[in-house]
């Protein structure tokens, strides 16, 4: 009986953790980056890899507005559950990705739509403004 408990709680442990992760703001490298959205090396012209429409915020540690950013994106994300997932890219440690998307300017977002192409958002934007473009462009509802 013992054991069966023991197996119930680990089981239900897993699946929250993994509608946890499914919830956040997640990090991406530039080999995630290749393997989940576009390998650019391969594919010259964009091919998106996601099977749902995706943010990526080119941020940097020592920027004033992209530290106000980033608690509005983890909201959106919980809001949007897991019809929508935002990334976040750091531009000092990925190089090549903040040159790729021409991220002189940060916060930089990348929205990507499911079907289509990229096309990004250069500065601090308010929550309404974030969710306008996710209801309307990548045509997602909460």
């Amino acid at each position: 009986m013992k054991k069966t408990w023991i197996l119930l709680l680990i089981f239900f442990s897993a699946g929250i953790l993994s509608y946890a992760d499914a919830q956040s703001v997640k990090n991406l490298n530039t080999k995630e980056f290749k393997a989940q959205i576009w390998d650019f090396e391969k594919n010259k012209d964009w091919k998106y890899l996601g099977d749902k429409p995706a943010i990526i915020d080119m941020y940097a540690t020592w920027c004033p507005p992209c530290k106000k950013l980033s608690p509005i994106l983890e909201e959106i994300q919980k809001e949007y559950g897991d019809k929508l997932q935002i990334y976040k890219v750091d531009v000092d440690k990925e190089p090549a990705l903040a040159q790729l998307f021409n991220a002189s300017s940060i916060p930089l977002m990348l929205f990507i739509p499911k079907n289509g192409k990229p096309f990004t958002v250069t500065g601090l934007r308010p929550k309404e403004q974030i969710t306008d473009i996710i209801n309307e462009k990548l045509e997602v509802k909460k």
